[in-house]
This record gives structure tokens, sequence and C-alpha cells, in this order.
């Protein structure tokens, strides 16, 4: 996730079931989150051991789908309400209903909550307004497949991710000030509804059975959901360490003046000859929310607090949006050329790409990478490919002061996975996983985790297929005892009364 943090300290392998805090010790926000990760690990553990990897309570299982094509200009799906839950996630289909304002004057009341035009808002959301999908009709990509040449799966897919008050301004305490931080993030539990072809399942059948489904896309998402790339991380002293001036110790490997989350992100996804990536010293947390956009210049909503976490000419940053965000689409990262601090301007090197932050209520944003096209270190220099890092697999490549990093050959890249590599300035190294010789470990990526349910099976005029399961209560009504079982009951009770008599009626000398 994206935010201000220190380390991530949850490993489910250690199997601590509990942070307990000790009386007048620091306060770290890596153990709150700890305690958060540990109870949510738990609860959804549980629930995926009792429903399974998906399925939704009889009687309110939500996400049925209902493909409507053919009378209309563009074919969508209604995304019908209730509750769905995938490896233990819960998911909440239903649309909630608008709020009544007040009436002006003269406007009669609107008691029955429809709007003024009489009209009841939809109990369902369509493919095309789903909340976290930011569908593009204009897209060909985005526009479902055509059944009448193929039949289609329609299936679920979810992920987590940070969201802070450049985002969602409702998180920030006004009352703080302006010249004051944001307070905690948020994580947001993303779900999408999204088309799969058959051929990407490997089904050949133009009319395979549900059990076949299934089977077929279980397969699919076990591959999509593993990922296959891996990176270790560590601290090398550099040669020009001894032209650094003496703020760190002579003989640390990690040469930075202070503590560091360092985060490293697929930018670009696919094989690595194309793959690219970013990385951030603050975990990718420094954000600038956007209040306008004029060509290349950025009107921005505030600067930095301090120098470490400003703007400087150089910089390469993200412009996107809250549907961009969710997209997980890898836009072009642009340049810092002109700093206009009293305006609270930037210019960067290029127009931002089209139809991204252009609405306000998508809440565009700036998100600053720390990454440069630097000069020759180690027989490499950094290039950049649309502002990201070109990937390498196979050798060490360095970030900045001694951090370096190693992809594993083979490796198939996602957009938005990434990996934590905590650097301290108290042992002159960075925090990662080593063996007894050690020698780093190569680690899979600390996120996205992605989780998949199928939801349908559309086949056009003939409708669609339900994909999805239920399940009913655990709680029943207690059984009635049968006439034997009272009989015994009875039976024991005389037996035990009658030996409580006896012993009662023995003689004075014989107890």
């Amino acid at each position: 996730m994206h935010a201000d943090l220190s380390r991530l300290t949850f490993r489910p392998e250690r199997h601590y079931s509990a942070v307990v805090a000790q009386q007048g010790r620091v306060q770290l926000d890596a153990d709150a989150n700890e305690q958060t990760a540990i109870q949510l690990h738990q609860a959804r553990t549980l629930a995926a051991d009792l429903i399974g990897p998906y399925g939704g309570p009889s009687g309110a299982t939500g996400f049925r789908i209902e493909y409507v094509g053919g009378r209309h200009d563009i074919d969508t799906l209604y995304i019908h309400g209730g509750r769905y839950y995938v490896n233990g996630i819960p998911l909440d289909a239903d649309r909630p209903a608008p709020g009544v304002p007040v009436p002006a004057a003269g406007d009669a009341e609107d008691a029955d909550g429809t709007g003024t035009d009489g009209a009841a808002p939809p109990a369902f959301w369509t493919y095309w307004d789903q909340p976290d999908g930011f569908r593009d009709p204009e897209k060909p990509g985005d526009r479902l497949p055509s059944p009448a040449q193929s039949p289609f799966v329609v299936y679920l897919t979810v992920w987590e991710r940070a969201v802070g008050a450049a985002e969602d301004p409702v998180l920030r305490e006004v009352a703080l000030g302006a010249a004051m931080p944001d307070t905690a993030a948020r994580v947001k539990v993303v779900w999408q509804v999204l088309p799969l072809s058959l051929g990407e399942l490997a089904i050949e059948e133009s009319d395979p059975s549900t059990e076949a489904v299934r089977a077929a896309f279980d397969r699919w998402a076990a591959a999509q959901a593993a990922p296959s790339a891996r990176l270790a991380a560590r601290s090398e002293r550099p040669d020009h360490a001894d032209e650094d001036p003496c703020l760190v110790k002579p003989d640390a490997r990690y040469r930075g003046p202070e503590n560091q989350l360092y985060r490293v992100e697929v930018h670009a996804g696919g094989p690595a000859k194309d793959a690219t990536f970013k990385w951030s010293r603050e975990n990718g947390s420094v954000v600038f929310p956007v209040d306008e956009l004029d060509g290349t210049w950025v009107q921005l909503a505030s600067l930095g607090y301090d120098a470490t976490l400003d703007l400087d000419v150089g910089d390469h940053v993200e412009f996107t949006d809250t549907g961009y965000a969710s997209r997980l689409a890898a836009l072009p990262l642009l340049r810092v050329e002109e700093l206009d601090l009293p305006g609270r301007r930037v210019r960067l090197s290029a127009e931002p790409a089209p139809g991204v932050g252009r609405l306000p209520h998508l809440h565009p944003f700036l998100r600053r990478w720390d990454h440069h096209e630097g000069p020759k270190r180690k027989g490499r220099t950094s290039t950049l490919h649309q502002g990201a890092v070109r990937l390498e697999e196979g050798a060490w490549l360095p970030l900045e002061d001694g951090v370096e990093v190693y992809f594993a050959q083979g490796g198939t890249y996602r957009t938005g996975d990434h990996w934590i590599v905590p650097a301290r300035t108290a042992t002159g190294s960075v925090e990662w996983p080593t063996d007894p010789a050690r020698r780093p470990l190569l680690e899979g990526p600390a996120g996205i985790v992605r989780s998949f349910a199928p939801l349908a099976l559309v086949k056009g005029e003939a409708g669609a297929v339900d994909l999805r399961l239920a399940f009913g209560p655990l709680a029943a009504a207690v059984p009635a005892a049968d006439a034997a079982a009272l009989a015994a009951e009875e039976q024991a009770g005389r037996q035990e009364r009658a030996a409580e008599a006896d012993a009662g009626a023995a003689p004075e000398g014989d107890k």
C-alpha cells in the first residue's frame, strides 16, 4: 500500500496471534498495523476454510449477472445486490440509495426518495458504472465480447489498495489546519466485474458444462494469482563512499542519512524485456492533490511539508486519478521541468494522457517517484523508458546510497506488484531475509494479492448460466430427544436416588 509507514512486520509463518503493548514504550505504526493484519488474516482464513474459495449466503447471494444486449446502444451487464465472499474477503454488491436533499423553495417535498422527477434509482450496478471498474465505452478493449460469436465468462477480480486524503478528502481532519499532514490512510477492497473468453480458459467446447467452466476457471485463477516475479535486496558500500561527507559511519553499507522504506514497484508489466519499474524512498506516499490541469501546467492544492516531501525540478511524477489507480494502468511518468512555488504550480515534460485527471470527482493527484536517469555505476546506466527504469534480470541494480535490488530470471511482471525494503542508519544496512551464508533470499511481491471468482457464463439471447455458489446457515433447531433416550435418562435418575437413600439408611457403625 502507498502510505507513509516505517515498515511492515506481519509474517503469517511466524504464527503470532496478537500484538501486546508494553507500558512506557514507544508506540510504532508497525505494531498497530501488524495487529490489524493479524486479525484480518485470522478472520479471512476462517471464512475461507468454512465457505471455500468463493460463495454467498443463501437467500442473499450477491453478484447475480444479467446480460443486456441487442436492443441497447451498447451491451451491458446488470450486477444485482447481495453479499459474496472471495478467499474470505466479504464483498457487498448493494447499490447505496441516493440521499434526499432539502427541497428548494416552491418545490414539493420528495417523501419517497425517488427524486424530483419521480424516477426510482436503479437497484443494481451495471458493467459501465460499477464503483471500482471505471470502464470506458470509448475504449474497444473495455467493451463486452459478442456472445453471438462465442459465449464468455463473467468473473470477479478482488484486490486491495491504499487510499489517502488526496483521493478521499473526507479523511482529512480540517480542524488540524492545512499546514498539517493527513493522519491515517485506509485500505479499500476493490471488486471489478470483468469478461473472460472461453479461449483464455483453454475451453474449446462451444457449450461447456458449468462444472467444466468452474474447473477451467479455477486453473486460470491459480495461474493469475501466483506471481512468478522474485526480487532480492541488499546494501553494498558504494565505490564513491570515501567521497561522501562524514554524515554516516565510514563502514556503513547503506549510506543514506535517514531511515527509509524503499518501495520497488512494477510499472509496465509483461516479460522482462518489456517490463519497467519505479522506486520511492518514501513507500510511494508523497502525493499532491491537483486542483487544475492546463496543458503541461498543473495547479496543486498544496505543496510538500518540508524539503524531503516536496517536488523539485527533475523529479518524476505519476499524474493519475482514482479511476486509473483502480484500473492499474501504467501511464507514462512525467518529469518536473519548472516550479512556480508562489502559485503552487509545476510544469511537466508533457501533457498527461487524454482522459486522465480531467474529472474533479475522480480526485486527480501527482505521485512522486525518486528514481532518476543517473550516471554510469558498476558498468550500467539507469536508462528510462516512458519515465520508468528498464527492468534487467540476473544482475544487481543500484538504486541509491548503496541500496541494490536483484530480479530473478524468468519472471513475468504485473503492474502494481511491489517489494518493500526498510533501510536503517543504526545498522548501516537494509532489512532483508538471508540464508545462513548471509546471501539475500529471493522473495515474491509483498502485493498486490489478487483473488478471482466466476459469476456467470453468458450465452447471449439464451441468457446467463449462473456459476456462483451459495451456502446455508450453520445454526439449526435443537432436536427433540426420542422416547428411548427419555426413558434411559429417567432410569438413571431413579438409580441415583435409590443409591442416595441406601447410603442414608445404613447403621452409624457401618458408615
